[in-house]
């Protein structure tokens, strides 16, 4: 019974509902880039260069096939998955936490450096009190 109660504990605990809300939201958002990629971009890629899969490129050496297309599937595929979850993704999120942090103030420091010994001292001290020496009155 011990081992139960240790074990609710955790799944409770915020970091792994956390966790399990960021997978699931993960999941759905992959679905989406990859329907984003296979459905519009990669079309629109085959109809500029005329060849809509390179799976089927191959070359022989000592009789060995290599299927290089497969690879070459793959990077392109990687790139315009990477292209469009910063150019869709990465650069609104950045655009609208700039604009949510424009019209906040940034709060005056509580504590300054001390210009002899480095120490942090609090910003109306006088004094350091680390090597004593006297400071000059900022405000």
């Amino acid at each position: 019974m011990h081992m139960l109660k240790g074990f609710k504990e955790f799944i409770l605990r915020g970091n792994v509902i956390d966790l399990a809300v960021g997978v699931m939201i993960g999941a759905a958002f992959n679905t989406l880039v990859q329907s984003l990629v296979k459905d519009l971009l990669t079309p629109l890629i085959a109809a500029i260069v005329k060849q809509p899969d390179f799976s089927t490129l191959t070359f022989t050496l000592n009789g060995s096939k290599f299927l290089y297309g497969d690879l070459l599937n793959a990077i392109i595929s990687f790139f315009i998955v990477a292209i469009t979850v910063y150019f869709f993704v990465v650069l609104p999120l950045n655009k609208l936490m700039e604009r949510m942090q424009r019209g906040k103030e940034k709060p005056s420091p509580a504590a300054k450096q001390c210009p002899e010994c480095l120490s942090t001292i609090p910003i109306a001290a006088t004094r350091c009190a680390h090597c004593a020496i006297k400071l000059p009155i900022t405000g």
